[in-house]
This record gives C-alpha cells, structure tokens and sequence, in this order.
C-alpha cells in the first residue's frame, strides 16, 4: 500500500472522514484556497520556520517592522471578512475543518495583534536574538548554493537586530517591558552570546559541517567566519549595549503582566489563547489548587513504595542529594537520554497506529545559551531539506539534573510526545501547509504532558524512584496553573509563586528558578500543560467509558493525532464523533 493509501486507510479507522482525491486539497472551494494561500503567504513572524514552516522561509529573517505588523494586520482582518462571508455551505469535510482552523487563527492572531507584541521581542530563554542559533543546531548544507544562502543570512543580521531593538525600544516608551529578572537574564544571556570564541559560535557549525566535496568549502568557511566577525559580532556587542544603557533600568518592577498598560485585558487574553478555553484566571487557578493536592497524594504513595521512612519533604531532601542519581558527564546524560528514546520507540506500535516517517535525535542545548536555558525541548525537523526533529538536552549544571526525571522529559520532548505529534501533522496529507505547522498551545504541550502519562502503560518508568520523577513533573505543570495565575493576576511576589515548586517538587533548584523566570517573561504559556492534558485524559476516560470493549487505545491516538493541531474545542467534537462512529461498529 502507499504512502496516501495507508494515510487514508488509517483516517478512516480513527473514524475521521478522509479525501477522496477528487475532494481532497488538490481541488477544493477555489474561494477557500485563495483565501488560504493569501494566508500562507503572510507568513507569521512569531514562529520561526525551522519549526515545520516553508523551506524557503529557512533563508530569511521575518519582517518584524511596525509599519510591517500593521500591513499583516489589514491583510489579516481582509481575510477574515471574506472567509466569515463565504459561509461553510458546499465544503468538504477537510475544507471545513481547515475553514474552522483558519477563522480561528485569524481572530487569534488579529487579537494579539492589538497589544502591539513586537514590542516585547525577547523572554528569559527565547527571543530574536536566540533564534538564529535554534536555526542553526538544526540546520544541514549540501551544496554551495545553500552555504551562501546561509551566509547571507548571517550577514542580514544587524538588520534584525537593529529593528527588533527599535521595537523594545517602542516597549520602553510605552512602559509594555519585561519585568527585571528577565531583563537582567536577557542582558546576562546577551553578554555570554557575545563573548562566544569564534572556534566555538553555533552559527558557524553547519559551514564547518559541509561535505567535503562540496566546492569551495575552506573559502565558504572563511566568509561565514568573516560575517560573523565583521556583522554578527557588531550586532550582539550593540544589543549588549542597548541592554546596559536603555532597557534593564526601565524593566518593570511588578512581575504582573496584568500591571502593564492594559494588561487585565492582555493576560485575560493569553489565558484564553494558551489555554484555548474560556476559562478566567481565577477559575484556572482553582484548578491548579485542586490538582496539586490530588498529585501530592499520589506522590506520598510513591515513597512509600520506594520504601522511604519520613515524609515528603524528607524525601524530596534525598532525592536532590544521592549522587546516584546524577550522571558524571555531559556524554552520559545524552546517553541515558537517548536509550530511554530508543525503548520508548520499541515500544509505540502497540499503542500508536499510525507513526510518522521523521526521525528525532538527541542533541545537547548550545553551550552559549544553556545557563539560565530549559532542561530539555523539541525543535521540529523537515523531511524536505533532510533535518530530522531535534530532542535537546541541557547538560550544563549535571548536579540540577537528576535521572529520575529523564524519563518523563524524553517521553514529553521526544516521542511519543512533541515529535510525534509534530511530525504527524507535518505529513498531513491533502491539507494546505498552514496546518501542518499550526500549533495550539494547550493541544501541543497537553500531547506531550499526555505522553509522560502514557509512559506508565508503555512501561518506561523502571522503579519508584522514576515514577515519582513523573509525579514530580506533574506536579511542576499543576504548580504552573498556580504560579502562573498567582503571578500574573493575584499579584504574588515570586518566593509565593516558588513555594508550590520547592514544597510540593523534587525539581532542582536551579530548573526551579530558571522556570520561575520563565513565567514571569511568558505570561499565560504555562497553562496550556495541565489544562491540555486534563482535557485528553477526559476523552480517554469518555471513550473508554462509552466503548467498553470497543475502545481502541491506537485508534484513539490516531483520532486524536492525524488531524493536527487543534483548539481543545474542536478536538472534543472530533472525539465525540470518532466514540459515536466507533459505537456503531459490530462487534
């Protein structure tokens, strides 16, 4: 069977309708098509490319302008008028359901557009000026062509840095900053950035990694190096500058996003759109209190197992000192790393039906920006230039690493987490490209807080000291809806907010405070975790509940997965109608 064939073989036995060719996207409503390529077209400058986004959109850096943002926003709104017009009446399945993706894509996007967010263009571990270097660890060169292109790219630089300046520049004026402690992070990442060896700057690895046949290569690597010197190093010296003179000393003081210039509204907002709820700040907060104590139960029980005389805290205590469960060497930790990949991989065609061709590797976080950097995270790959999707893997400061959490972290970064999930909806058949990389928060980091939970069927977790790892990073997300809320729109101080984390956690202290700043510098993002995973596991707990025997735990997964990204809304739906298909199957 091919490649379409299975594709469409299996949609059809996850109860999703699939295309037939004289329906699928080939031919489908020429208002809609026109409509979503204008879209495509548009780009969206908050998303790097290299996350699953056009190929050619690799060579570029977006156009963050404000007269830019103001042209996308009309462009935005035209749309959105003549998608809404045109009705769902005479669509197919598929293009009503990519009518749905995009008017609600559209309201979003134009939505955070009226907060004018280029202004903020840096958090404590991302921001412009970070984005070429995530670019760089996944990037591969084959040919000439592709190292001058890339060269290029380098050399464009200050441009980018220059008007991403201008922006927070905007921010400063109109008092919409960062708080301090992302500030100072951002000023201390800038300086580390900008004292980085040549011998060593990330952005030249994929010059120094050409074939070596491809010509010219000693006089390519010469030039990159040259750029580097002669454009990008000018860049990061100024935006070290620009830090140290205009930004950290009018970095706000309130560590609310609810205190900036109409900020009840902006938080109100990115609750919703993080969370693709319409659930208040106090309602998710609620939540969060709720699922602390029920996790917290639920760890006391795992030490005891472990077989721990005292109490949690106690516990906690010795988990964070036994050297036995910390690697010695930066090597080991990717290789403890990578064999938990390689058994959860072993393992996902008894629980997954379809699986995506993509690979994944295990690479470690650059070293130029790995203090004060996220303990793991996925960069998605692309079958189309050769790049596989990336689990990185921080393994500076091995002593805040502990092994017992690995598990959970490879499962939820890796597979059957946000590479499979990623990957999944890049191959999408018969769908235009905007939904392959579509990306909803609450559905996208649910999936992956999902897949630490699967890990118990799937029998990755070895012993108690592992499972209580899980507990403990479900616990982190459930403090998240807390902290987060708590921060943001109940004004607490940051020792409150770190309080849940260092009483209820076994996390290290130092992936304590480098999540804390975190969500002080991406207000609202840390809900979309816990809020995503407690809406799949009401599914589940749905499915099986109506289906009985009949449930399909593969089936499930390919419901859930193989139409992409999804507001848990619509995701809901489309569940219900895959348990209402799957009832009227004969047994």
């Amino acid at each position: 069977m091919t490649r379409s064939a299975s594709w469409r073989a299996a949609l059809a036995g996850a109860g999703l309708v699939a295309l037939t060719a004289s329906a699928g996207w080939a031919s489908p409503s020429t208002n809609l098509t026109g409509l979503v390529l204008r879209y495509e077209a548009l780009g969206d400058p908050g998303e790097d490319p290299d996350s699953g986004g056009s190929a050619d959109l690799r060579w570029r850096l977006p156009d963050v302008s404000p007269a830019a943002d103001a042209d996308r926003a009309a462009k935005l709104k035209a749309i959105q008028t003549e998608l809404t017009a045109m009705g769902a009446k005479g669509l197919s399945e598929q293009e009503r359901l990519t009518r749905d993706l995009l008017l609600y894509s559209l309201a979003d996007r134009l939505e955070a557009a009226s907060f004018d967010e280029s202004r903020m263009p840096f958090s404590s571990d991302g921001g412009f000026d970070v984005m070429m270097l995530y670019r760089a660890s996944g990037m591969t060169l084959r040919t000439e062509d592709e190292a001058r292109r890339w060269i290029a790219l380098l050399s464009g630089m200050p441009g980018w840095y220059a008007v991403n300046m201008d922006n927070a520049r905007r921010g400063v004026a109109s008092g919409f900053v960062q708080a301090v402690p992302t500030a100072q992070a951002v000023l201390e990442r800038a300086q580390r950035t900008a004292a980085t060896p040549l011998a060593e700057d990330p952005l030249l690895a994929p010059l120094r990694a050409l074939p070596a046949g491809v010509p010219n290569r000693a006089i390519l690597i010469a030039e990159g190096e040259k750029a580097v010197v002669e454009k990008v190093a000018p860049a990061r010296a100024d935006f070290v500058t620009f830090m140290q003179t205009e930004y950290v000393q009018h970095a706000a003081k309130s560590l609310a996003a609810s205190d900036l210039p109409d900020g009840k509204r902006y938080y109100a907002f990115l609750a919703r759109r993080h969370t693709t709820t319409d659930l208040t700040p106090d309602q998710i907060h609620d939540i969060g209190q709720a699922e602390v104590a029920r996790i917290r139960a639920r760890m006391e029980g795992g030490m005891k197992a472990a077989g721990f005389q005292g109490d949690l805290t106690g516990f906690i205590a010795m988990l964070r000192q036994d050297p036995r469960f910390y690697a010695t060497s930066r090597q080991q930790l990717l290789e403890k790393s990578s064999e938990i990949a390689k058994r959860a991989d072993d393992q996902l065609p008894a629980h997954f039906g379809v699986l995506p061709r993509l690979t994944y590797g295990v690479r470690p976080v650059p070293a130029s920006i790995e203090q004060g950097y996220t303990t793991g995270r996925y960069f998605g790959g692309d079958p189309k230039v050769g790049r596989a999707g990336g689990l990185m893997i921080n393994t500076s400061q091995l002593d805040q690493r502990p092994l017992y959490e690995l598990p959970a972290l490879v499962l939820h970064e890796g597979a059957p987490g946000h590479h499979i999930q990623t990957s999944l909806a890049q191959e999408q058949a018969d769908v235009p490209e905007f939904r392959k990389s579509l990306y909803f928060t609450a559905y996208g980091e649910g999936w992956g807080l999902y897949s630490e939970w699967l890990g118990e069927e799937m029998g990755i977790y070895r012993d108690p000291y592992e499972l209580f790892g899980r507990l403990s990073y479900e616990m982190w997300r459930a403090c998240r809806l807390v902290a987060d809320t708590g921060m943001h729109w109940k004004g607490w101080s940051l020792e409150q907010a770190r309080a849940c984390f260092t009483d209820n956690t076994a996390l290290s202290p130092v992936n304590i405070e480098v999540e804390l700043k975190r969500y002080v510098s991406w207000p609202g993002q840390a809900l979309a975790y816990k809020m995503g995973e407690l809406k799949l596991l009401e599914l589940r707990k749905r499915a099986e509940t109506k289906l009985g025997s009949r449930f399909d735990e593969r089936g499930f997964h390919d419901a859930v997965l193989l139409r992409g990204s999804l507001p848990l809304s619509v995701l809901e739906t489309r569940i219900d109608a895959w348990i209402e298909q799957q009832s009227k199957k004969k047994g």
